[in-house]
């Protein structure tokens, strides 16, 4: 081997050098996209955590419950918006029971005793 060849491994050591300084910003951009666009994208309401969407349909469910409490409340009794506030929350949680079921949910009869008020 003459002295002004390099050996096999500088050679390699100079191509490993060469590509990683060309991947290098291409590497850096994946890693900083992969962890900024899951932030950026949920701050802009892209995404929703699976506890959001539990509320939400909960609270469908709970306004879809109050208006039928509220009108079999009214079916019941007149000018539910004149009653007091105890009357109309003892007038929710009456009704407040879906069918079938045994148990008062309170968010339901609170909701209830709002719709009654109107």
């Amino acid at each position: 081997m003459s002295a002004n060849t390099p050996s096999a491994f500088a050679r390699f050591t100079a191509d490993a050098g060469a590509r990683w300084t060309a991947a290098k910003p291409l590497l850096l951009a994946l890693g900083v996209g992969l962890v900024a666009g899951p932030v950026i994208s949920g701050m802009a309401g892209f995404q929703m955590r699976t506890s959001t969407a539990q509320a939400m349909a909960r609270n469908g469910v709970i306004e879809q419950q109050a208006i039928f409490c509220a009108d079999r409340a009214r079916a019941d009794t007149a000018e539910t918006a004149s009653l007091g506030w105890s009357a109309r929350n003892d007038l929710a949680r009456r009704f407040a029971t879906m069918p079938g079921g045994t148990a008062i949910d309170p968010d339901v009869a609170r909701a209830c005793a709002d719709r009654l008020a109107r």
